[in-house]
């Protein structure tokens, strides 16, 4: 009896592990996108992290913290001290305790943590059918593909399903996600947010959002990106001074 419930269990869970890669290989890679900060040389650009921010604060925030950033960090993105000001204090935040021991509500500062939507992960499961909302703050490295991944899940991955498709009850079709079966609605539609006084498209979005998400996950990358290329300089000019010491010593021996 127990070889059988032993070999019965062995066979089930063989297939929960087969069904799952097989959902996993259901999901087509997403297709590369073109980025700035792309290659050895690339570099993130403000205007579009700016319009990403945007889509987040507008669209994602509703649902997705940024737990890693602080407001002060969007002066890296080309907004000066009174705009982080400014965007800061738009949000509330719990601090505390004051003199009498009582933790109290006051407008944020750029030294805050960008607040998530909800107090914490069982607020955020009752509110969303029981899905838990990833953080985005680091979505691109915790996802293969990146912003390529962001890219696709939320500008292409919402299509028609294909013929026989059965959908989980509560969730949509995802071309993009593992499975197919996601249980976020269509974030983005056209018109969703407004760039300098225009409604932006859902691909341009969705690469504004990506290349956010991008940049709060790896802030330093142009950083990264700028001493790289000082090393290689600098290799490049050290060879070229060894070469040429090498050339002039060698030069007083006799062959």
């Amino acid at each position: 009896m127990l070889k059988a419930a032993a070999a019965a269990l062995a066979a089930a869970l063989a297939l929960v592990v087969a069904g799952a890669a097989e959902a996993q290989e259901e999901a087509p890679p997403p297709p590369h996108q073109t980025w700035s900060f792309d290659g050895v040389f690339g570099t993130y650009n403000e205007a579009t992290l700016q319009r990403g921010f945007a889509v987040y604060q507008q669209v994602c925030s509703a649902c997705h913290p940024v737990t890693h950033l602080y407001f002060r960090d969007l002066e890296k993105i080309g907004y000066t001290e009174d705009e982080v000001k400014g965007i800061a204090a738009k949000y509330t935040v719990t601090a505390g305790p004051n003199k009498e021991g009582q933790m109290f509500k006051r407008p944020a500062r750029p030294a805050d943590h960008i607040p998530g939507p909800f107090p914490n992960d069982e607020a955020a499961r009752a509110a969303n059918n029981g899905g838990l909302p990833p953080d985005l703050s680091l979505i691109t490295l915790a996802r293969d593909g990146g912003p390529d991944y962001v890219y696709a899940i939320v500008g292409l991955g919402f299509t028609k399903p294909p013929p026989g498709f059965k959908p989980i009850p509560g969730t949509y079709y995802n071309q993009y996600f593992a499975g197919n079966h996601i249980k976020m609605p269509p974030p983005l539609h056209p018109g969703a947010v407004k760039f300098d006084g225009q409604p932006a498209s859902v691909p341009q979005m969705a690469h504004d959002v990506a290349a956010f998400l991008n940049w709060a996950a790896e802030p330093n990358l142009d950083e990264r990106h700028q001493t790289g290329a000082k090393v290689v300089l600098f290799l490049v000019v050290a060879v070229i001074v060894f070469y040429a010491a090498k050339r002039r010593i060698w030069s007083r021996i006799p062959h």
